[in-house]
């Protein structure tokens, strides 16, 4: 894993011996965290950890939603002990009195009214390189887009837009090319919560040399939905739709049909070492094709390369190997009908 750091801490920060140390003048803070979900848990600890190390957190309590399944942001508060509210029901009022508000993929915009209340501003870990990405799902757009490199920002968050505050600091991370979202995403939280913790330490500083987005260069990653999944094969080329794999690897399965039958893919691969077809192939995009010596579909993609599908279903039901498909499927229909659309 190759991290680099976009934004070199300030010198004040960075030739102390401890950062502790030097802001022991400095009036400890009282923070109130908003996080739902599996980035959101490594943010959270960390900060947990600072107020038990007597670092720069004085008292933390917890906003969440309590209904959301599964969400160990509730379970780890539940066993360590630190105070939650359920969202929506939180009174705004009580958060007058915490300094510091921090959001880590809570979903959810914060009111004005919230955001003022916070004597210290409330800060937001976002999975992109700021202004690059803004929006819900940077890193499943990250991986789809192709990109080498993404990263961390962590910022302020300002009323009624999301991810256009301030940047405090950042980090950039590598996209390996066989990388999957999981293994990012889990990359991503972890570097997220160590930079918040540097600027909790180092508000003071962080504040004073923070940097306003540039709009012009802003990007977006919205929600992803079922369409984001489709695979249109005429028009993507093979690296495409393994970008597209990747980014959804663990979230959702690609989409495709074969015979009206609506196909659910959960496992490709992709051999990069293939050349470009130098002539024009017999058979057009989306052609399916099984290899008896590997036991794999291969398909044919805009480009001319091919993918090989290693699990799959049909109409919703169990999941297929290549094997499988071929011997209740694939076999009993035409070659020239052999199609993914």
């Amino acid at each position: 894993m190759l991290v680099h750091l976009m934004l070199p801490r300030p010198a004040a920060v960075r030739n102390l011996g401890s950062v502790q140390r030097y802001f022991s003048n400095v009036s400890r803070l009282k923070v109130l965290f908003f996080g739902t979900d599996h980035f959101s848990l490594p943010s959270l600890k960390i900060i947990h950890k600072n107020l038990i190390d007597n670092g720069r957190v004085e008292r933390l309590e917890v906003v969440t939603s309590f209904k959301a399944a599964k969400n160990p942001v509730k379970q780890y508060s539940r066993i360590e002990g630190i105070p939650m509210h359920d969202w929506p029901s939180f009174s705004r009022t009580s958060a007058g009195s915490f300094d510091l508000g921090v959001v880590v993929s809570f979903g959810h915009l914060i009111p004005e009214s919230l955001i003022n209340s916070f004597s210290r501003g409330m800060l937001n870990v976002h999975a992109s390189l700021l202004p690059k990405l803004r929006g819900a799902a940077p890193i499943v757009h990250a991986i789809a887009n192709g990109d080498q490199r993404t990263g961390i920002s962590i910022m302020r968050i300002k009323p009624k837009q999301f991810d256009v505050g301030e940047i405090l600091h950042q980090a950039s991370v590598d996209i390996g090319p066989d990388m999957l979202m999981p293994e990012l995403h889990d990359q991503l939280a972890n570097i997220g919560a160590k930079c918040l913790n540097t600027c909790i330490e180092g508000l003071e500083i962080y504040y004073q040399n923070q940097k306003i987005q540039n709009d012009a260069e802003a990007t977006y990653a919205p929600k992803i939905d079922q369409k984001f999944a489709e695979i249109i094969w005429k028009s993507s080329t093979a690296v495409r739709i393994y970008d597209l794999y990747r980014s959804l690897y663990g979230l959702r399965p690609l989409l495709t049909t074969f015979g009206g039958d609506v196909v659910k893919i959960f496992k490709l691969s992709f051999n990069r070492e293939q050349s470009l077809p130098t002539q024009t192939m017999p058979n057009e995009p989306g052609h399916v094709e099984y290899s008896k010596r590997t036991k794999q579909l291969l398909v044919r993609c805009g480009d001319g390369r091919l993918l090989a599908i290693l699990q799959l279903s049909v109409g919703g039901k169990k999941i297929l190997t290549g094997q499988d498909f071929y011997n209740g499927f694939l076999s009993k229909v035409d070659p020239s009908e052999r199609y993914f659309k």
